[in-house]
């Protein structure tokens, strides 16, 4: 998916809403465990229930690895149950040495057809170009994440030739990822719990798309960053994971789940009218 279709998408639909499928197996409504697939069924679920209010799913791998190989065929099938018109993520935040990550790149992008997947910076070039090699394929790299832990080393002050005094890391890494790709390939996360932070980023990367982890569960504010990190093509993709698919624990999970979705994409309306 290019990012015109992306945009197209997201103007269509009235919503740029990433539904994240955090699918824990301890977490299932106790009906669904009789299911031959638990996991599947969930996001099959899940999926029905939501995807005309969304534009991307969001799998988060380590939740299908938990399982082993059932859990991998669980992610195959859920893979296949998503609208060809929505934009996939693995978030897989991967990153290692060249030739390892070719074969993460092939994981996601050949085997199963991700349309992009999240990627860790800290090994520098040579651990992302790899996935760069994919036409049509995305790199979302993270930049400034939405855990408490991303303080103690992408806020820090770094000094170094030819860089403004006092820019921090993750500026850092914003500054010198786009000269291994442009905003056609490669986005952005850049957490929801940061949105004082919003207008720095765009002043640097202005045209990327931005994953926007943590409204919901984590506190994030919706019209905040949407005001601060919206550009001319929306460039914006607001995950929420746990408020919407756990929304209930009970055989009504799908309804609740539409019903938080749905508040989220007519807030997101009226912010794209503003």
């Amino acid at each position: 998916m290019t990012r015109q279709e992306l945009t197209r998408l997201i103007r269509a639909k009235r919503s740029y809403l990433c539904i994240g499928l955090d699918t824990d197996i301890r977490k299932l409504p106790k009906h669904l465990l009789k299911a031959e697939d638990p996991v599947f069924e969930f996001n099959r679920q899940i999926i029905e229930a939501t995807a005309d209010l969304c534009v991307a799913y969001k799998p988060n791998i380590a939740f299908y690895e938990a399982e082993g190989p059932s859990g991998w065929v669980s992610l195959e099938r859920t893979l296949a149950a998503i609208p060809k018109d929505c934009f996939t993520i693995a978030d897989a935040k991967r990153g290692d040495i060249g030739n390892t990550s070719s074969l993460y790149a092939r994981t996601f992008f050949e085997r199963y057809a991700f349309d992009s997947v999240t990627v860790a910076p800290y090994m520098g070039k040579d651990s992302v170009t790899p996935f760069l090699e994919f036409p049509g394929k995305w790199v979302i790299l993270l930049g400034l994440t939405s855990n408490a832990g991303s303080l103690d080393f992408q806020m820090l002050d770094v000094a170094l030739p030819g860089h403004a005094a006092g820019e921090q890391l993750f500026e850092h890494v914003l500054h010198t990822s786009q000269r291994w790709s442009g905003p056609d390939s490669m986005m952005y996360v850049i957490g929801a719990t940061h949105p004082e932070l919003f207008t720095r980023v765009r002043k640097i990367v202005p045209d990327h798309f931005l994953l926007v982890p943590g409204v919901g569960a984590q506190g994030g504010d919706l019209e905040a960053i949407s005001k601060a990190g919206m550009n001319d093509q929306v460039g914006l993709l607001v995950n929420s994971s746990r408020q919407i698919i756990y929304a209930s624990s009970g055989e009504d999970f799908a309804e609740a789940a539409r019903k938080e979705a749905m508040a989220l994409q007519q807030e997101m309306s009226r912010l794209l009218e503003a």
